[in-house]
């Protein structure tokens, strides 16, 4: 059986962490740089860094710093913000990238995922699917683009031959208060793509829950390593009681 994923995911606005609620009101959490070296020796399975606002204020990826950062990095690291072209990808991969998260630019032009799917190779894309609700359907949210079902934009990603999702439920961000399960269950009938979900987790019984009754394959969190004293350890050691299955550290 496969092994379940743990991946913090850092947000960065171009100059330092924050962290969002409900994708809302980010408050600043710390240095990047410093945060990689944390979880680096704390041997997480994976990173995900995304530049937050880079897209929204036309910026490309910060790939100097991005450098810094991935010198720091010796776990899978997922970089995600800004991201609209293939030399963007390119070079985020020359860095030290494993995968690229992108969102608008898929969104906007799914053919620049089929093109950079031929090029790169589908482990190296990774579509970031953030959810909100209304009126009882699943829309794919993304500031300054147009209403977008969720079943419609997975089909299209599918067709687009990606590699995995991340799926967030944007009421859940910041919360703590536990995955979307039924969110969970719903994208993952969507595809037969690896899924990792994101948006609520505060506690390792989430983790647990979501593992049980959800068949994804990873779990994505940042306020519950900001803000909580559970580590990444403290989640697999709960898994691993649960009999789900994770990798520890040099194993």
């Amino acid at each position: 059986m496969l092994k379940k994923r743990i991946i913090p995911i850092l947000s960065f606005n171009g100059f330092a962490l924050v962290k969002t609620k409900k994708f809302m009101n980010p408050r600043m959490v710390g240095n990047p740089i410093q945060s990689a070296r944390v979880y680096n020796s704390r041997g997480v399975d994976e990173l995900i860094f995304c530049d937050i606002f880079a897209t929204i204020q036309n910026r490309q990826p910060a790939t100097i710093m991005l450098r810094e950062i991935l010198k720091e990095c010796f776990m899978p690291v997922g970089i995600g913000g800004g991201i609209s072209t293939l030399e963007h990808i390119s070079e985020l991969l020359t860095v030290g990238a494993d995968k690229v998260v992108i969102k608008t630019a898929a969104i906007r032009n799914p053919n620049f995922i089929g093109d950079a799917v031929k090029i790169f190779g589908a482990q190296c894309i990774c579509i970031a699917v953030d959810v909100t609700e209304i009126d009882g359907a699943y829309h794919v949210y993304d500031l300054g683009s147009p209403p977008l079902g969720l079943d419609d934009f997975i089909k299209q990603m599918n067709d687009q031959g990606v590699g995995e999702y991340m799926v967030t439920a944007v009421q859940n961000d910041g919360t703590m208060l536990g995955f979307d399960l039924v969110l969970g269950e719903y994208a993952r009938r969507l595809t037969t793509q690896p899924v990792i979900i994101a948006g609520g987790a505060g506690e390792p019984k989430h983790f647990v829950d979501l593992f049980s009754q959800v068949s994804v394959e990873a779990a994505a969190a940042a306020s519950i390593f900001h803000y909580t004293q559970f580590t990444p350890l403290d989640i697999k050691e709960a898994l691993n009681h649960n009999n789900i299955p994770v990798r520890f550290p040099h194993t």
